[in-house]
């Protein structure tokens, strides 16, 4: 038997699969209580809250993308409109499991529908639903299997933070599941921890538990009961592959000496220690909510400067580009009001939208990043998320130079700002292209969803196009001009990107190495060449086949 998904973390896997079922009973339809509402309420609330703490833990343990992830869980869990429903329907006599069935079920509803972030949160409200009513009803959360003498192969419709973020290599050898996309929890996990893995696989979850199962990450290739000539083909694939791409090292350049600095994209002090030791130039990407998320109060200046130092410390005379707080949307923040009901908070108050509205949380931000910097040899670069205007960069710079803070900068992901970028870059020094959340919005494609992967696909002409028109655009101001986004972490890719105009390449450390090798094995010209081709392709398929014939570097490495 033979499956195929999309590959999203490059390598090889092989063991027995552990198919992972994550779904508690549902609570009887007429599930009552006896004695007093309030003790009722009060016993779901408790669990809420038990539940909400449990996943905050796993995230200070996880630390980094997936410590970030799970503390926005641990927020959703508590959250308060929420409560107020799980309330009302207590009042109504149903019993606390049942409350909390109905009103996650409300919320879900809503949050599928509006797509975006919001829309990907839905499948993590499954999750989090069925650890409360676990604790509720006294039933053992089904979850990962014991450790066994070999690694296993996950299996899964999809698969919660919670039960991932957690795995190391040594217990898991590949992960596989029929939901998500490039740019799912899954796929930014796998990466972290280094494991092959394969999302939108149809039928995944139809494999026989305990079969051996062999995933190619790089393929997206899933293949049953192989034979052991099926597996040593496939380990000394990858083992080549890993060998030649080792042998490239130093600071990312193409073929014919143009410099194009490799970045690393971080969530915290755990990922800037997995940049430095896969090679990484400076950071490229660093995402400031770990230090807010799940937090009932702000963190202190203090503690933002010792974090900020920390990582430019580690990159002395290297870049290190500051994501300034990306909250709101699926990143509430429990120490601020809540926001006025929105139609689509997806599209909502986020990012920079939420910094003009609470400037003082910015004003402080910008000020420990300032002070950081002043004591340390890392050169300092801030950008604002989710900005849509000229006017938004220009308001966003003006606080950056009140801050004494020497470059500012914005993500272009909003299509919006790739189509009037010539206008953002006039108030800014720099930009990064965010792929992810560009593709997402440029296709309304929520990322999470495995049914719209091929939207999602990085080698759709029209997201080239906006990438194209954003590089294009910083040339003409003489700027610099980043990808953030993973479209960077394919090595194909990270030739057209260079090709296109990209002055920098970010992305998860574990991907870093591939895409040094590819670059080393090109000249500028070829990857212009494969550029051109791509984005005159109709479509992502063939955009992908059009570029790889102008890059014949990548078979040797086995890319």
């Amino acid at each position: 038997m033979n499956l195929r998904g999309v590959g999203v973390s490059p390598g090889i896997g092989h063991g027995p699969a552990y198919i992972l079922t994550t779904r508690v009973p549902e609570p009887p339809e007429g599930a009552t209580y006896t004695g007093e509402s309030d003790q009722e309420k009060e016993r779901a609330v408790s669990a809420l809250a038990q539940v909400a703490g449990e996943l905050e833990s796993r995230g200070d343990r996880a630390g980094g993308e997936a410590g970030e992830i799970l503390k926005a869980q641990a927020l959703m869990a508590e959250d308060p409109g929420l409560i107020v429903k799980i309330r009302s329907c207590v009042e109504q006599g149903m019993a606390a499991e049942r409350a909390v069935y109905e009103s996650f079920g409300k919320y879900r509803e809503v949050l599928a529908g509006l797509g975006g972030y919001l829309g990907e949160r839905a499948a993590d409200l499954d999750d989090i639903r069925d650890r409360v009513i676990a604790v509720l009803t006294g039933q053992v959360m089904p979850g990962l299997p014991t450790p066994g003498p070999e690694p296993y192969v996950l299996v899964a419709h999809d698969l919660a933070p919670a039960d991932t973020a957690l795995l190391s290599r040594e217990t898991v050898a590949a992960f596989v599941t029929e939901q998500g996309g490039p740019t799912s929890h899954t796929a930014i996990i796998a990466r972290a921890l280094g494991v092959p893995a394969v999302v939108a696989c149809a039928a995944a979850t139809t494999l026989t538990a305990g079969v051996r199962v062999l995933v190619d990450g790089t393929s997206g290739e899933v293949r049953a009961q192989p034979t052991a000539s099926d597996v040593a083909q496939a380990q000394n694939v990858a083992s080549a592959r890993q060998e030649a791409i080792a042998q490239v090292r130093g600071p990312g350049r193409t073929q014919d000496g143009v410099a194009v600095p490799l970045l690393a994209n971080v969530g915290g002090p755990g990922d800037v220690e997995a940049a430095l030791a896969a090679g990484a130039e400076g950071i490229g990407l660093y995402r400031t909510e770990f230090l807010y998320l799940g937090r009932r109060q702000p963190p202190r200046p203090e503690e933002q400067e010792e974090a900020y130092r920390a990582a430019l410390d580690a990159f002395p005379g290297g870049p290190v580009v500051v994501r300034t707080l990306d909250a709101g949307a699926d990143k509430p923040l429990a120490f601020l009001p809540p926001p006025a009901p929105e139609p689509n908070p997806a599209l909502g108050e986020r990012g920079v939208r939420l910094f003009r509205r609470h400037p003082e949380v910015m004003e402080t931000q910008l000020d420990a990043l300032a002070t950081a910097a002043a004591g340390s040899s890392g050169r300092l670069h801030v950008m604002a998320a989710m900005v849509a205007t000229a006017e938004e960069a220009r308001w966003f710079a003006a606080a950056c130079r009140s801050a004494d803070l020497p470059s500012a900068g914005v993500m272009i992901e909003v299509p919006a700002a790739a189509l009037r970028a010539p206008g953002l870059l006039a108030e800014v020094d720099f930009v990064s292209i965010g792929t992810n959340d560009l593709a997402q919005y440029c296709f309304a494609a929520d990322r999470e969803l495995g049914a719209l992967s091929e939207l999602q696909d990085r080698w759709q002409p029209a997201l080239l196009d906006l990438v194209a028109m954003t590089v294009s655009a910083a040339r003409a101001a003489g700027k610099p001009c980043g990808v953030c986004g993973e479209a960077a972490a394919d090595p194909a890719m990270a030739c057209v990107l260079v090709g296109l105009g990209a002055t920098t390449l970010s992305m998860s450390p574990a991907m870093l190495p591939a895409s040094r090798a590819a670059l080393a094995g090109h000249t500028m010209e070829q990857c212009r060449f494969a550029a051109q081709a791509a984005r005159e392709a109709p479509t992502a398929a063939q955009a992908r086949a059009a570029a790889r014939a102008h890059l014949p570097g990548l078979a040797p490495l086995g890319l």
